[in-house]
Protein backbone atom coordinates (compact mmCIF):
# COMPACT_ATOMS: atom_id res chain seq x y z
CA UNK A 1 0.00 0.00 0.00
CA UNK A 2 0.83 3.95 -0.77
CA UNK A 3 0.37 5.95 2.04
CA UNK A 4 0.91 9.65 1.81
CA UNK A 5 0.45 11.86 4.76
CA UNK A 6 0.71 15.72 4.96
CA UNK A 7 3.68 15.75 2.34
CA UNK A 8 4.33 19.44 2.04
CA UNK A 9 6.51 21.37 -0.68
CA UNK A 10 6.57 24.91 -0.96
CA UNK A 11 8.01 27.30 -3.85
CA UNK A 12 7.50 31.01 -4.41
CA UNK A 13 4.54 30.74 -6.75
CA UNK A 14 2.81 27.14 -5.67
CA UNK A 15 2.54 25.18 -2.45
CA UNK A 16 1.39 21.65 -2.36
CA UNK A 17 0.53 19.20 0.45
CA UNK A 18 -0.68 15.68 -0.73
CA UNK A 19 -2.72 13.26 1.50
CA UNK A 20 -3.35 10.07 -0.50
CA UNK A 21 -3.42 6.18 -0.01
CA UNK A 22 -3.19 4.01 -3.06
CA UNK A 23 -3.86 -0.04 -1.99
CA UNK A 24 -1.38 -2.49 -3.12
CA UNK A 25 -2.13 -3.48 -6.57
CA UNK A 26 -4.95 -0.67 -7.76
CA UNK A 27 -3.96 1.05 -10.75
CA UNK A 28 -4.88 5.04 -9.37
CA UNK A 29 -5.82 7.72 -12.39
CA UNK A 30 -4.87 11.26 -11.14
CA UNK A 31 -6.65 13.71 -13.18
CA UNK A 32 -7.14 17.56 -12.48
CA UNK A 33 -6.32 21.23 -14.31
CA UNK A 34 -2.91 21.46 -15.66
CA UNK A 35 -0.47 23.21 -13.23
CA UNK A 36 -2.42 21.72 -10.54
CA UNK A 37 0.39 18.93 -9.16
CA UNK A 38 -0.19 16.30 -10.59
CA UNK A 39 2.92 15.50 -11.99
CA UNK A 40 4.42 17.22 -8.79
CA UNK A 41 2.91 14.36 -6.77
CA UNK A 42 4.38 11.62 -9.37
CA UNK A 43 7.41 13.09 -9.44
CA UNK A 44 7.72 13.64 -4.88
CA UNK A 45 6.79 9.26 -4.88
CA UNK A 46 9.41 8.72 -7.43
CA UNK A 47 11.97 11.13 -4.80
CA UNK A 48 12.84 14.13 -7.59
CA UNK A 49 10.93 16.54 -5.06
CA UNK A 50 11.72 16.33 -1.61
CA UNK A 51 8.75 17.36 0.66
CA UNK A 52 9.90 19.52 3.69
CA UNK A 53 6.84 17.79 5.63
CA UNK A 54 4.83 14.47 5.87
CA UNK A 55 5.39 10.60 5.35
CA UNK A 56 5.72 8.59 2.62
CA UNK A 57 5.36 4.51 2.71
CA UNK A 58 5.03 2.24 0.54
CA UNK A 59 4.32 -1.42 1.60
CA UNK A 60 5.36 0.07 5.21
CA UNK A 61 8.84 1.43 3.95
CA UNK A 62 10.12 5.03 4.57
CA UNK A 63 10.51 6.47 1.06
CA UNK A 64 11.63 9.59 2.23
CA UNK A 65 15.10 9.08 3.02
CA UNK A 66 16.05 7.28 0.09
CA UNK A 67 17.47 8.39 -3.06
CA UNK A 68 15.42 8.16 -6.80
CA UNK A 69 17.57 5.08 -7.32
CA UNK A 70 16.75 3.15 -4.30
CA UNK A 71 12.68 3.53 -4.12
CA UNK A 72 10.94 1.02 -5.49
CA UNK A 73 8.79 2.78 -8.16
CA UNK A 74 9.96 3.19 -11.67
CA UNK A 75 8.49 6.08 -13.82
CA UNK A 76 7.22 6.67 -17.50
CA UNK A 77 7.76 10.18 -18.80
CA UNK A 78 5.37 11.56 -20.92
CA UNK A 79 8.12 12.29 -23.64
CA UNK A 80 9.21 8.41 -22.79
CA UNK A 81 12.80 9.11 -22.27
CA UNK A 82 14.50 6.89 -24.39
CA UNK A 83 17.85 7.15 -25.54
CA UNK A 84 18.06 7.58 -29.58
CA UNK A 85 21.30 5.44 -30.36
CA UNK A 86 20.36 2.68 -28.33
CA UNK A 87 18.09 -0.11 -29.60
CA UNK A 88 14.24 -1.06 -28.34
CA UNK A 89 16.05 -4.10 -26.40
CA UNK A 90 19.04 -1.77 -24.86
CA UNK A 91 16.69 0.88 -23.86
CA UNK A 92 14.65 -1.84 -22.40
CA UNK A 93 17.57 -3.60 -20.90
CA UNK A 94 17.78 -0.13 -18.93
CA UNK A 95 15.72 -1.05 -16.58
CA UNK A 96 17.38 -4.09 -15.63
CA UNK A 97 21.34 -3.12 -15.60
CA UNK A 98 22.46 0.56 -16.89
CA UNK A 99 25.73 -1.16 -17.56
CA UNK A 100 23.78 -3.09 -20.59
CA UNK A 101 25.85 -6.31 -19.30
CA UNK A 102 22.81 -8.66 -19.42
CA UNK A 103 23.10 -12.26 -18.60
CA UNK A 104 21.40 -14.77 -20.75
CA UNK A 105 18.56 -14.73 -18.60
CA UNK A 106 18.21 -11.17 -18.47
CA UNK A 107 18.59 -11.16 -22.47
CA UNK A 108 15.71 -13.06 -22.44
CA UNK A 109 13.30 -11.18 -20.03
CA UNK A 110 14.34 -8.20 -22.48
CA UNK A 111 12.71 -10.30 -25.06
CA UNK A 112 9.86 -11.54 -23.06
CA UNK A 113 8.64 -8.08 -22.15
CA UNK A 114 9.14 -6.53 -25.76
CA UNK A 115 6.86 -9.41 -26.51
CA UNK A 116 4.43 -8.75 -23.50
CA UNK A 117 4.12 -4.89 -24.74
CA UNK A 118 3.34 -5.87 -28.95
CA UNK A 119 6.77 -5.54 -29.99
CA UNK A 120 8.22 -9.06 -30.55
CA UNK A 121 11.22 -8.13 -33.62
CA UNK A 122 11.45 -4.46 -32.41
CA UNK A 123 14.94 -5.67 -30.50
CA UNK A 124 17.49 -3.47 -33.16
CA UNK A 125 15.04 -0.64 -33.77
CA UNK A 126 15.69 2.12 -32.58
CA UNK A 127 13.72 5.46 -31.47
CA UNK A 128 13.74 7.25 -34.87
CA UNK A 129 12.75 4.14 -36.41
CA UNK A 130 9.49 3.41 -34.13
CA UNK A 131 6.31 5.13 -34.06
CA UNK A 132 4.79 7.45 -31.42
CA UNK A 133 3.11 4.62 -29.97
CA UNK A 134 5.72 2.13 -30.31
CA UNK A 135 8.16 4.19 -28.40
CA UNK A 136 5.79 4.22 -25.39
CA UNK A 137 5.30 1.17 -25.72
CA UNK A 138 9.74 0.70 -24.85
CA UNK A 139 9.06 3.16 -21.80
CA UNK A 140 6.69 0.94 -20.43
CA UNK A 141 8.67 -2.16 -20.82
CA UNK A 142 11.49 -0.77 -19.31
CA UNK A 143 9.56 0.32 -16.35
CA UNK A 144 7.78 -3.07 -16.30
CA UNK A 145 11.11 -5.15 -16.66
CA UNK A 146 12.76 -3.49 -13.82
CA UNK A 147 10.51 -5.84 -11.13
CA UNK A 148 9.65 -2.86 -9.18
CA UNK A 149 6.09 -2.89 -7.43
CA UNK A 150 5.22 0.97 -8.34
CA UNK A 151 4.96 2.20 -11.69
CA UNK A 152 4.06 6.00 -12.35
CA UNK A 153 2.93 6.70 -15.28
CA UNK A 154 2.65 10.57 -16.07
CA UNK A 155 0.83 11.55 -19.21
CA UNK A 156 2.61 9.12 -20.91
CA UNK A 157 0.03 8.55 -23.59
CA UNK A 158 -1.33 12.10 -24.49
CA UNK A 159 0.47 12.86 -27.45
CA UNK A 160 -1.19 9.75 -29.16
CA UNK A 161 -4.56 9.52 -31.23
CA UNK A 162 -7.90 8.24 -28.91
CA UNK A 163 -7.80 5.21 -30.60
CA UNK A 164 -4.15 4.11 -29.55
CA UNK A 165 -4.45 6.18 -26.52
CA UNK A 166 -6.82 3.53 -25.47
CA UNK A 167 -5.13 0.46 -26.50
CA UNK A 168 -2.20 1.52 -24.62
CA UNK A 169 -4.51 1.81 -21.45
CA UNK A 170 -5.88 -1.17 -21.70
CA UNK A 171 -2.35 -2.92 -22.33
CA UNK A 172 -1.29 -1.59 -19.40
CA UNK A 173 -4.52 -3.10 -17.08
CA UNK A 174 -4.00 -6.02 -19.10
CA UNK A 175 -0.02 -5.98 -17.77
CA UNK A 176 -0.76 -5.07 -14.31
CA UNK A 177 -2.95 -8.08 -13.84
CA UNK A 178 0.02 -10.61 -14.84
CA UNK A 179 2.51 -9.01 -12.61
CA UNK A 180 0.76 -7.42 -9.38
CA UNK A 181 2.02 -4.13 -9.40
CA UNK A 182 0.30 -0.53 -7.71
CA UNK A 183 0.27 1.87 -10.55
CA UNK A 184 -0.36 5.88 -10.26
CA UNK A 185 -1.13 7.25 -13.69
CA UNK A 186 -1.66 10.93 -14.31
CA UNK A 187 -4.31 11.44 -17.37
CA UNK A 188 -6.12 14.34 -18.92
CA UNK A 189 -8.84 12.43 -20.30
CA UNK A 190 -10.55 10.58 -17.37
CA UNK A 191 -13.14 8.57 -19.55
CA UNK A 192 -10.67 6.88 -21.37
CA UNK A 193 -9.61 5.11 -17.75
CA UNK A 194 -12.70 4.80 -15.59
CA UNK A 195 -13.75 1.83 -16.63
CA UNK A 196 -10.15 -0.14 -15.90
CA UNK A 197 -8.77 2.34 -12.92
CA UNK A 198 -9.72 0.91 -9.38
CA UNK A 199 -9.32 4.65 -8.13
CA UNK A 200 -9.79 8.36 -8.99
CA UNK A 201 -7.81 11.05 -7.48
CA UNK A 202 -8.91 14.50 -8.82
CA UNK A 203 -5.85 16.83 -7.40
CA UNK A 204 -5.73 20.38 -7.89
CA UNK A 205 -4.26 23.74 -5.91
CA UNK A 206 -1.39 21.05 -5.08
CA UNK A 207 -3.71 19.16 -3.19
CA UNK A 208 -5.64 15.74 -3.55
CA UNK A 209 -9.40 17.11 -3.33
CA UNK A 210 -11.50 13.57 -3.76
CA UNK A 211 -9.54 10.04 -3.97
CA UNK A 212 -12.18 6.93 -4.84
CA UNK A 213 -14.06 4.79 -7.62
CA UNK A 214 -13.93 6.39 -10.42
CA UNK A 215 -17.61 6.19 -11.15
CA UNK A 216 -18.10 7.93 -7.65
CA UNK A 217 -15.57 10.69 -8.77
CA UNK A 218 -16.94 11.51 -11.96
CA UNK A 219 -20.67 11.69 -10.81
CA UNK A 220 -19.87 13.62 -7.73
CA UNK A 221 -20.41 17.42 -6.93
CA UNK A 222 -16.47 17.94 -8.91
CA UNK A 223 -17.74 16.56 -11.84
CA UNK A 224 -17.73 20.52 -13.10
CA UNK A 225 -14.48 21.21 -11.98
CA UNK A 226 -13.15 17.84 -13.64
CA UNK A 227 -15.13 18.89 -17.21
CA UNK A 228 -13.37 22.09 -16.80
CA UNK A 229 -9.62 20.38 -15.64
CA UNK A 230 -10.29 18.16 -19.10
CA UNK A 231 -11.12 21.59 -21.25
CA UNK A 232 -8.00 23.49 -19.39
CA UNK A 233 -5.42 20.10 -20.32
Amino acid sequence: MLVIENCRLTWPDFVADYTLTVPAGHLCAVIGPSGGGKTTLLHMIAGFEVPESGTLTFDGQNLLPLEPAKRPAAIVFQDHNLFPHLSAAQNVALGLRPSLRLSADEKRLVSEMLDAVGLDGFEERRPGEMSGGQRQRVALARALVSGRPLILLDEPFSSLDPTLRRDMILLVDALRRKRPVTILMTIHTPEDVADVADQMAFVADGRVVASGKPADILTSALAPRIAAAVSDS
